[in-house]
């Protein structure tokens, strides 16, 4: 970018873009907006991205994976919803806490002024004192920070009685930085009824007009659908919800998330959002880098098969994981189909049929007793049998509790988050959480540095670098004071925290790939840069 156009850039007010969904819930938003991002960027501006999530949870921390997929961290240590994990795969940027916000961090905030007395007597309520903290949130990380784009996803549907004050602080923003500076764009799902064979529309007429009754009218329309969409259709959504054809974009089921922002580049959606707000259209940007990778991805035939032993049945339970191995299958020529296995399910006697014909295998993270046998079942397998296996956070645990009992003669090793009364505790809580009482206050979370050591598998995967910077999300480590013990019987631990000593990584040299991370390298893979020991990993298997 010429200095000139970022010195314009740099005394330009910064546009906020709002995405809000209709008809039902798991349209896609957050793949919409991270698109919106990425396309954004490859113009040239500074984006950040951020979600507002309409429950009452203070940070996704405590939720439940089943119910609401992966808790994804942020460098600083925020537990968040799974969508920052697409805004950073799509566009690269780096989230803070301050990108995401939930109901529950907003009323909190604003009890807590109340009780100090910050509002001086005042009755409080939803209008004005909870929009207000809101827009407050909303414009934040633009107060901080040289942006151009803030694009902000509100959770939920219209019509969702908990978005009521997200739709109503994005409707006074709309009016108060003005008509150049906000952007509502509004995702709808267009169903195919078979019995007819016809697209219908009124399931989008309906939600544009419920947000009409909010005061908010959307200037885009994307309308998600699994079969083409004609211009008559396109016309006459146009017609009946007051948005001209070209702000009508379609965004048919792809093969790929990442078709997405190449499919809404096809249509002219940067042109649209530019036009609408202000600024110089410029060149449609190639998307090189973006396009090579998609390349790369159809033309990869050969499968590798990847088990991913964890307990929880849910795909967007362990969805960075899940795209991390499919960015290191890109990258190596592989089409990489990961099939998920319960450790609920795994015993001694069935577990050979049920690992039987893959190339590698990922034991996942997670918390509490439920499958921890089928876990330590896998990690003796896996490792008896030189298969490539990557143990994530409770997963690499769960490698060191096996390796303790099976090889070190420990029968009674455990994790004190298991067995309390274990007389060899080879993972115990940190000693400073032991005193910690509140359940959300006692992880260990965000980017921390770990020391690698020179000649082991992790040196060499990361590019023979001393020390990287990994994020974390656990109560529980590896007890040092078994190091030299584990060690002299040949699982080395090769990486450790530059500060604490802390264990961070542990692996087997004999093997062909046996590698155990506390930290969760899947949360910095992004789609042009795939984390280099997924890279090794999905090598090894291979």
């Amino acid at each position: 970018m010429s200095n000139r156009r970022f010195r314009i850039m740099k005394h330009r007010k910064c546009k906020y873009i709002f995405v809000t969904g209709g008809v039902l819930s798991g349209v896609g938003k957050g793949i919409t907006a991270a698109s919106i991002g990425s396309i954004l960027k490859a113009k040239g501006y500074k984006v950040t991205m951020q979600k507002c999530d309409p429950y009452l949870n203070v940070d996704a921390g405590l939720l439940n994976p089943v119910e609401h997929g992966e808790c994804y961290v942020t460098a600083d240590g925020m537990e968040t919803d799974l969508d920052l994990g697409h805004y950073e795969r799509f566009t690269g940027i780096k989230t803070t806490r301050e990108n995401s916000v939930t109901t529950g961090r907003i009323y909190l905030s604003v009890i807590e002024k109340e009780r100090r007395g910050d509002f001086l007597g005042k009755t409080i309520q939803v209008v004005p004192h909870i929009t207000d903290e809101i827009k407050h949130r909303i414009k934040l990380k633009a107060s901080k920070e040289d942006l151009d784009f803030v694009i902000t996803e509100i959770g939920g549907t219209i019509g969702d009685i908990e978005s009521q004050p997200f739709l109503e602080a994005i409707r006074q923003l709309r009016w108060e930085l003005g008509q150049e500076n906000a952007l509502n764009i509004h995702l709808t799902y267009v169903p195919f009824l078979a019995a007819a064979g016809e697209l219908k529309t009124k399931p989008t007429q309906t939600s544009v007009k419920q947000l009409q009754g909010l005061g908010i009218q959307p200037e885009v329309l994307i309308l998600r659908s699994e079969h083409e969409l004609s211009d008559d259709l396109r016309s006459k959504v146009a017609h009946f919800c007051n948005v001209d054809l070209k702000s009508v974009i379609q965004s048919q089921d792809l093969p790929s998330i990442y078709e997405v922002p190449v499919n809404m580049l096809k249509q002219g959606l940067d042109e649209v959002i530019l036009k609408k707000m202000g600024l110089p259209i410029g060149k449609q940007p190639e998307l090189g880098a973006w396009r090579e990778f998609l390349d790369r991805r159809k033309k990869a035939t050969k499968v590798v098969k990847i088990a991913l032993v964890g307990k929880y049945g849910l795909q967007d339970a362990y969805k960075s994981i899940l795209e991390s191995l499919a960015h290191a299958g890109t990258y190596n020529d592989r089409k990489v189909e990961t099939v998920f296995v319960s450790s609920e399910d795994i015993n001694k006697e069935n577990v050979e049929v049920k690992l039987e014909g893959f190339s590698g295998i990922v034991i996942g993270p997670g918390f509490g007793q439920r499958g921890i046998n089928g876990k330590l079942i896998a990690a003796e397998y896996a490792r008896t049998h030189n298969k490539p296996t990557f143990g994530i956070c409770l997963g690499m645990q769960m490698m060191v509790v096996e390796f303790a009992r099976n090889v070190l003669g420990f029968k009674d090793a455990d994790s004190s988050e298991m067995n309390p009364d274990t007389s060899h505790n080879v993972i115990d809580m940190m000693e400073e959480q032991k005193k910690v009482t509140n359940l959300g206050g006692t992880m260990r979370l965000g980017l921390y540095g770990c020391k690698l050591k020179e000649n082991s598998k992790v040196f060499e995967a990361y590019g023979n670098i001393s020390e990287v910077q990994e994020r974390h999300r656990h109560r529980y480590e590896f007890n040092s004071k078994y190091k030299k013990d584990f060690e002299n019987a040949g699982m080395q631990c090769t990486g450790v925290n530059s500060e604490s000593e802390l264990v961070e990584i542990v692996e087997i040299p004999s093997l062909k790939w046996y590698i155990g991370t506390q930290f969760h390298p899947e949360y910095s893979s992004t789609v042009l840069k795939p984390h280099p020991l997924f890279m090794s990993f999905i090598k090894a298997c291979i």
